[in-house]
């Protein structure tokens, strides 16, 4: 397994650790409620140095990223972040991604741990159709196994980062991120993150990784900053309703019926992979839809258990469920017939081959 800058002081702190997309990484430290309850309402750390990023560079940078991505990357500008997909030609999603436009021929693209290679292969072998060449020096570069990254999150976060930083950073514009100096070290600074409780995200060279290390928990003692682990990343993303690759969207599935048409753009002159499929699933409706969903009876959601409607029939499919530490009910996501994704309407959740009454419910959860 490889190892990140910091595991070395999650095993110290006592985390949990197992296997994640080929990393040793913590999955929880004082316990998955705690630690979810902790970033709602004041500050934790996260290790998502197991997440890849790729560059691209050149003067064919925005016209690879405008053929691979949904999204228009044109309406970016230098400082700005964009969430996107990237479609993979039969109708589903390589991997949603995040894309960070340092300037009009200098862009960083952050991909999920487990797709990395996979998005590197795909991003290299359409940039070849335009002439880019990937490799250390040129326009594509796969730096993941040289960059470690700390998500700093909850309502407390951007006050203890202030303390690492000489320039102002707590005003910063949500999806915008500077390159500047954090802790003394040379970081990207990135107003994002996967908990929708306010927060940044912080890259930097893995040798300066006990150095920012360091410095984020001299800051933030007094602000009770906690380590969070794996476990609660996942509750925490899920009340907000966002998407996990692998469960909720994956090869199978179109942005469109994930509910992600607000990040596929048909742009004028932006031919992207599987544009006229998506423009005839848009205009014509998909058979199933990704919703969100609270349970009615007691039990909990979990991947993958049948959907049912209220007389039996089948309906679809849990991709994310468990128990909502905020809101002390079982809740999840799932796909499920058209007919059947409207707001307010019952459906039931199988579970131990009972059909258990749930409502969907718009998103965010909480």
């Amino acid at each position: 397994m490889k190892t990140t800058a910091f595991t070395k002081y999650h095993i110290a702190a006592g985390a949990r650790m197992a296997e994640f997309a080929g990393y040793n990484m913590p999955i929880e430290f004082s316990g998955i409620n705690d630690e979810h309850l902790t970033v709602r309402q004041g500050a934790g750390v996260f290790d998502v140095s197991h997440m890849g990023e790729i560059w691209v560079k050149g003067p064919k940078a925005l016209d690879l990223l405008q053929r691979i991505t949904s999204n228009d990357v044109s309406k970016l500008y230098d400082g700005k972040v964009q969430y996107s997909c990237m479609p993979n030609g039969r109708g589903g999603i390589v991997d949603d991604i995040l894309v960070y436009r340092v300037d009009a021929e200098t862009y960083l693209l952050v991909v999920n741990a487990a797709n990395t290679d996979k998005d590197w292969q795909h991003i290299c072998a359409e940039g070849a159709k335009l002439g880019m060449e990937a490799g250390h020096g040129k326009e594509l570069y796969n730096a993941s196994d040289e960059i470690c990254q700390l998500a700093v999150q909850g309502p407390l976060a951007m006050k203890i980062v202030q303390k690492m930083c000489a320039e102002p950073v707590e005003e910063m514009e949500y999806y915008t991120f500077r390159k500047m100096r954090v802790a003394g070290c040379d970081a990207i600074l990135s107003i994002t993150g996967y908990t929708g409780s306010g927060g940044c995200e912080i890259y930097v060279a893995n040798e300066d990784g006990d150095k920012l290390w360091a410095a984020l928990w001299e800051a933030g003692t007094e602000y009770g900053l906690k380590n969070i682990g794996l476990g609660a990343r996942d509750t925490l993303r899920l009340e907000k309703g966002f998407c996990l690759y692998g469960n909720d969207i994956d090869d199978t599935t179109s942005p469109i019926e994930a509910g992600l048409g607000w990040i596929t753009k048909f742009a004028e002159g932006k031919e992207f992979i599987d544009r006229a499929l998506m423009e005839k699933q848009k205009s014509e409706g998909v058979t199933r839809k990704l919703v969100g969903f609270k349970m009615i009876d007691r039990g909990i959601p979990r991947h993958g258990y049948a959907l049912a409607a209220p007389d039996g029939t089948p309906i679809g499919h849990v991709t994310s469920g468990t128990m909502s530490p905020c809101l002390k009910i079982g809740f999840g996501l799932g796909y499920v017939a058209a007919d059947f994704a409207k707001p307010g309407t019952e459906i039931a959740v199988i579970i131990r081959d009972k059909a258990l009454k749930a409502q969907v419910t718009p998103l965010p959860f909480v």
